[in-house]
């Protein structure tokens, strides 16, 4: 049965990575995801699991790559730059197919900028912050039940398509408490057996997780296409996404994490002054739910992107609509929080223009 709960963020992240069977973490101190090695350092031996506090973010990922091989249910946590720290790593473990998860709960950039939240690590979420040809699932919850329920997905979207999965959350809600209900973990996916992990092999021909492919055509080519295939796999497969009052929306609001929450909040605020506004939330930006920004965009007169950066996620919503709709932008970094008040007035500006051809598409 359900048990609600109030936690930080940064303590429900973690029951719910001991609940879903994560028991090995490793991590490094950084604001604003302290909770989570704090609370790891004593729940992971409850749990019977190993917590390591590592040396650096850079040793952290290496030992999640070998926790992985191993076999282990694992998961690391940062923000901002110690996840670019973390690159090289995320990078080897995507290429050797290592299932893991990688909590990142952003704050201000760049460099160490400062620890108020903020979403300007999205185009090193979802292009690969790393070297090569490789994607991340990226995970990104609103509150803090989302948070709890994405977490246990996590680790079933990691072991069933083997591959790196990240929540990509911010100081907010790794700081923020709120009710959530802390419900027992249950397998979303049939999830194959470890027939890749390194556990000995007596009995059985020898295992290899590697990376290094030095022959182009025989090797590493045909290494990035079978990845390339899985990629377009997941992409298939997976599309999580919340629309809210879009059926006959004219002006559709696009905004994921924090941003999509206050951003539903404004669209309630527009109704309420008969304003036809709707809200398209992903709750995963990688895969990202193109078909269906597509498809409002056939009804939709104007588009408003609100996020917490100077413009990154705003770009993924053009390329899915395809410059059919004009796509008007909300958002500044460093720390920046978008309030109701200001995407009402947004929307407001929106419903008063009249519907118009793109300029950009006006330009091919």
């Amino acid at each position: 049965m359900a048990e609600k709960v109030l936690f930080k963020g940064n303590e429900l992240l973690v029951e719910a990575a001991i609940e879903a069977g994560c028991r090995f973490y490793a991590g490094y101190p950084i604001t604003p995801q302290n909770e989570v090695p704090e609370r790891m350092s004593w729940r992971m031996p409850q749990a019977g699991g190993v917590f390591i506090q590592a040396e650096s973010e850079i040793a952290a990922i290496n030992m999640i790559f070998g926790a992985s091989a191993a076999g282990a249910r694992c998961m690391t946590s940062s923000s901002s730059p110690g996840i670019s720290l973390k690159q090289e790593g995320i990078s080897y473990i995507a290429a050797a197919e290592l299932p893991c998860v990688i909590v990142n709960m952003q704050r201000g950039g760049p460099g160490l900028g400062n620890i108020r939240a903020a979403q300007g690590d999205y185009f090193q979420a979802v292009k690969g912050g790393g070297h090569g040809d490789y994607r991340l699932i990226v995970l990104t919850p609103a509150t803090l039940q989302e948070l709890y329920d994405l977490t246990l997905n996590a680790f079933d979207y990691a072991d069933y398509y083997r591959n790196p999965v990240m929540i990509l959350g911010d100081g907010i809600l790794g700081q923020m408490a709120e009710p959530a209900e802390k419900h027992p973990y249950h397998p979303i996916l049939d999830l194959p057996p470890k027939d890749y992990i390194l556990d000995g092999c007596k009995g059985r021909n020898s295992r290899v997780v590697r990376t290094l492919f030095l022959h182009p055509a025989d090797g590493l080519m045909k290494h990035n296409l079978h990845l390339q295939e899985k990629y377009a796999r997941i992409q298939r497969e997976l599309s999580l996404v919340e629309q809210y009052q879009t059926d006959d929306a004219e002006v559709i609001i696009a905004a994921y994490g924090i941003s999509g929450r206050a951003a539903k909040g404004a669209v309630k605020a527009a109704r309420r002054e008969g304003i036809k506004a709707g809200l398209i939330r992903p709750l995963c930006v990688w895969p990202f739910p193109s078909d269906v920004y597509r498809r409002a965009a056939e009804r939709a007169k104007s588009f408003l992107v609100v996020e917490m950066s100077h413009g990154q996620f705003v770009e993924d919503v053009k390329l899915a609509i395809e410059c059919r709709r004009p796509v008007a932008f909300l958002g500044k970094g460093g720390g920046w929080y978008p309030s109701q008040e200001e995407i009402v007035e947004q929307i407001r500006r929106l419903a008063n223009e009249k519907s118009k051809p793109s300029t950009a598409r006006g330009k091919r």
